[in-house]
């Protein structure tokens, strides 16, 4: 039975006429056990009356179109049959090989089910059906979230998870067609993004997964796909705990400015807000294994006057509907200079990792639209954040972009001729974040 704790870190004290509350609040997670423990048994076609509560259901998408030739379609195939070997008996699974259409690769075409439950035979089958794969065709994402939603609306999985590969642009639909469908799906299952080489663009592949709860990065090389998938594979296995909703209760008359997941990495949830009732908002975290997540919580208050104290916010984990865990965001109002002062570490640690994924991001932007003194601004301003947060992979990352001439001034020089894996890299990767140091 997986347990959660919640942990809150903030400076209590507000000076005369303060109403801005920030917090840190660290939910940890043991005992998730692994994913699917409950469901089909292995050899169970995917039925309805085959699938319980529990059941997990995975898909893996791997771009077929025409950009995908030679290495890349070797190595992507070989990376499906090996993630094909990392699921589970008894999971849900299937193949979809996306071009500007999707196409069900596994179960065959002409199968009478939609996914079936992993067994020998089946994965034997899985791979003979991905090696026929080959590469053709144009690149239009949103039918390959639009066949991997209806493939998972055919089962009652507690749990549904996508794995997409592309190696290029989503170049054969207008790109609001890729929004439209990133909304419609959102909710229904969570998706890895993955990209493969330097053609793809990292802004698309951060919408899906962003929207879909899950993490995008860079594949440099094709040879490395097959580790990935792996990983991916191993990692969505190991979270037993399917969904859980992350609660914020706030006081009659105040505003929850923001919610945001500093750690491990950066992801703003305040858009995903629910009503779970008047003075009660609901975000939703996803699928947890056994982790510990940090959240930025910002509540606005009243003013009151000083010696006044009261409750900011109440912040609770729930799974299923039932809260498991819950930690309390306070308010005191002093006129004491040294404890309004006071600047929480862990606040300031994941206020600097937020605004230094935010740095980054504009950089590259500005980097690419030709603008070279906005570029050399942000990212200056990320090597400094990167410095004063301790997140060496960041600096180190930085430094194949810019020329560092003062670290703790945040003084750099653009480089000439940078690699664009370098920049893609320091895209994917800037929404990592380092985790606070504590004594």
């Amino acid at each position: 039975m997986a347990e959660f704790s919640a942990e809150v870190f903030q400076n209590e004290f507000l000076s005369d006429g303060g109403t801005d509350v920030h917090a840190i609040v660290s939910v940890t997670c043991a005992g998730a056990g692994a994913a699917g423990a409950v469901g089909v048994t292995a050899g169970a076609s995917a039925t309805t009356d085959a699938v319980g509560a529990g059941q997990v259901a995975e898909i893996v998408a791997v771009d077929t179109s025409g950009s995908m030739q030679g290495r890349n379609m070797e190595a992507a195939k070989h990376a499906a049959a090996v993630a094909v070997d990392q699921i589970p008996d008894g999971t849900l699974f299937a193949i979809i090989g996306g071009s500007h259409v999707a196409t069900r690769i596994f179960p065959y075409p002409n199968a009478r089910v939609p996914m079936v439950a992993m067994e020998p035979g089946a994965r034997n089958e899985a791979k003979r059906a991905i090696s026929t794969m080959s590469a053709s065709g144009g690149t239009a994402i949103s039918t390959w979230l639009r066949l991997a939603d209806d493939l998972f609306a055919t089962v009652p999985a507690a749990q549904k998870h996508l794995i997409l590969l592309t190696d290029g642009k989503n170049e054969s639909e207008p790109s609001m067609h890729l929004d439209r469908m990133i909304a419609d799906v959102t909710g229904h299952f969570q998706c890895d993004a993955r990209g493969v080489g330097d053609r793809w663009v990292v802004e698309e592949l951060r919408k899906i997964s962003t929207a879909l709860l899950g993490t995008v990065d860079l594949i440099a090389r094709p040879e490395d796909i097959a580790e990935d998938f792996a990983a991916l594979v191993r990692k969505s296995m190991a979270r037993g705990v399917a969904s859980v909703d992350l609660r914020v209760w706030a006081p009659q008359g105040s505003q929850v400015l923001f919610v945001k997941q500093v750690a491990p990495e950066v992801d703003d949830l305040t858009g995903r807000r629910t009503e779970v009732n008047p003075l009660t908002s609901g975000y939703p975290t996803g699928a947890w294994a056994d982790e510990t997540r940090d959240y930025h919580v910002a509540v606005r208050v009243a003013a009151k006057p000083v010696g006044s104290e009261q409750l900011a916010a109440r912040v609770q984990v729930a799974v299923g509907g039932e809260v498991q865990a819950s930690g309390l965001v306070k308010a005191k109002w002093s006129d004491d200079s040294t404890l309004t002062a006071r600047i929480s570490p862990e606040v300031a640690h994941y206020t600097g990792q937020a605004e230094l994924a935010s740095a980054i991001q504009e950089g590259l932007a500005a980097k690419a639209a030709g603008d070279e003194a906005t570029a050399t601004v942000k990212l200056g301003r990320a090597v400094q954040l990167a410095a004063e947060t301790g997140n060496d992979e960041a600096t180190s990352r930085l430094r194949k972009i810019v020329d560092v001439e003062n670290e703790e001034e945040g003084t750099v020089r653009l480089k000439r001729n940078t690699a664009k894996l370098d920049e893609m890299a320091l895209d994917t990767a800037s929404t990592k974040t380092t985790r606070v140091r504590r004594a």
